[in-house]
C-alpha cells in the first residue's frame, strides 16, 4: 500500500510540474512575441506588425526608393508613371498594385501583405488598406522636408532593422545640406521656386511642398509673401520680372504627367524671363520632376536633388 501511495505521490509531483513548465513556456512564448511586436505611431492612426515584414506593398515612390537603397524587396506597387530610378519595377514578378490614387483592393487582398506603405496621395483610402493589413502612412509634411524625411527613414529602419545603415545616410544628407546652405546664405542671391503645368506658372514658399530649397537650402526668398498652398500661387511672367529672381528653380509637371506637356522650354524662350538676373547670369535652372515631383522624400531622390541644386551654386 505505501509503495502503491509513493508511486501515486510521485505521479502527481511530476504531473505538477510538467504543468508548471508548459504553462510557463507558453507565457514565455506569449512574451517572447510581444517583445517582437513593432508599434508604429502615425498622423492617420498606429500599426502594429508582429514581425519583421517580408510581403510588402508600397504606394510612395519615395518610401519605394528608400526600401530600394536598403536592399528591401517589395512585393507590389503602382506600376503607373514609374520614375526613371524605379524601372526595374515594371517587372512581372512585382504586382501592379493599382495607381496612386486608385488601389486595386482586389489583388492586394489576394497578396496578402504583411505591411501596406502609403503618403499624401493616398490618405483618403488608408481605412480601406488598413483593413487588408497594417498600414504606415509616411509623408512629407509641407516646409518641413528634412524632418519628416528623417523620421520617415527612422522608422523604416525600426521596422527592418537597418538603424545603423539609416543612421549614416542621415549624415551624409546632413553634411551635403550644410555644405550647400553655407554656400547659398553666403551668396544672399535670391531664389524663386516655380512649377510650370502646361504652360502656366506657379510659385512656392518657404512652407511649401517644395520650402526645402528655401527653409533647409539656404536661399532667400525673392517674395517674402508668397501663399502657402500645396498647389502653389498663380503668377505671371510679369511677376517673375518684378521679383527679379537672381536664381529661378523650375519644375516642369507636364513632362512627368500623364497627358501632360512639357512647358520648361516656353519658359527659358520667353522675352520676359529674359530680361532677368537669373535669366542673365543662366540661373534658370530646370530641376528634375521625376525627383521633386513623382518621387521626393526618397533616400536616392533627395541626394539627386541635393545634387541639382549644389550643381547650380558652383
Amino acid at each position: 500500500m505505501n509503495k502503491k501511495v509513493s508511486i501515486i505521490v510521485g505521479i502527481l509531483i511530476v504531473a505538477i510540474i510538467g504543468g508548471a513548465f508548459f504553462f510557463k513556456s507558453k507565457d514565455n512564448k506569449k512574451e517572447e512575441a510581444k517583445n517582437t511586436d513593432i508599434k508604429i505611431t502615425h498622423s492617420l492612426g498606429e500599426a502594429t506588425l508582429n514581425k519583421k515584414p517580408e510581403k510588402i506593398v508600397a504606394f510612395d515612390y519615395g518610401t519605394i526608393d528608400s526600401l530600394d537603397k536598403m536592399g528591401i524587396e517589395i512585393a507590389g506597387l503602382p506600376k503607373s508613371n514609374l520614375p526613371t530610378g524605379l524601372q526595374k519595377f515594371k517587372d512581372d514578378k512585382y504586382l501592379d498594385a493599382g495607381t496612386l490614387f486608385e488601389p486595386n483592393f482586389e489583388k492586394i487582398h489576394e497578396l496578402k501583405p504583411d505591411v501596406i506603405f502609403i503618403s499624401g496621395r493616398q490618405s483618403k483610402v488608408y481605412e480601406d488598406l488598413n483593413k487588408i493589413a497594417p498600414t504606415i502612412y509616411l509623408n512629407i509634411e509641407d516646409g518641413k522636408y528634412m524632418e519628416s524625411l528623417k523620421s520617415n527613414l527612422k522608422t523604416l529602419g525600426e521596422i527592418f532593422k537597418k538603424e545603423d545603415f539609416v543612421k549614416a545616410e542621415i549624415k551624409k544628407l546632413d553634411e551635403s545640406i550644410n555644405a550647400i546652405n553655407k554656400k547659398a546664405s553666403e551668396s544672399g542671391k535670391k531664389a524663386l521656386v516655380t512649377l510650370t503645368n502646361n504652360g502656366s506658372l506657379s510659385v512656392y514658399g518657404k512652407d511649401s511642398r517644395f520650402g526645402l530649397i528655401h527653409s533647409e537650402l539656404g536661399f532667400p526668398l525673392s517674395d517674402e509673401n508668397i501663399d502657402a498652398s500645396t498647389h502653389g500661387q498663380k503668377i505671371t511672367f510679369e511677376y517673375v520680372v518684378e521679383k527679379n529672381p537672381d536664381y529661378m528653380f523650375v519644375i516642369d509637371r507636364g513632362a512627368v504627367v500623364s497627358g501632360g506637356e512639357k512647358s520648361v522650354n516656353k519658359i527659358l524662350e520667353n522675352d520676359l524671363i529674359k530680361t532677368t538676373e537669373a535669366y542673365k547670369n543662366n540661373k534658370v535652372i530646370s530641376l528634375n520632376p521625376e525627383y521633386w515631383y513623382i518621387s521626393p522624400g526618397g533616400l536616392g531622390s533627395t541626394t539627386e536633388m541635393l545634387k541639382e541644386v549644389e550643381n547650380s551654386i558652383k
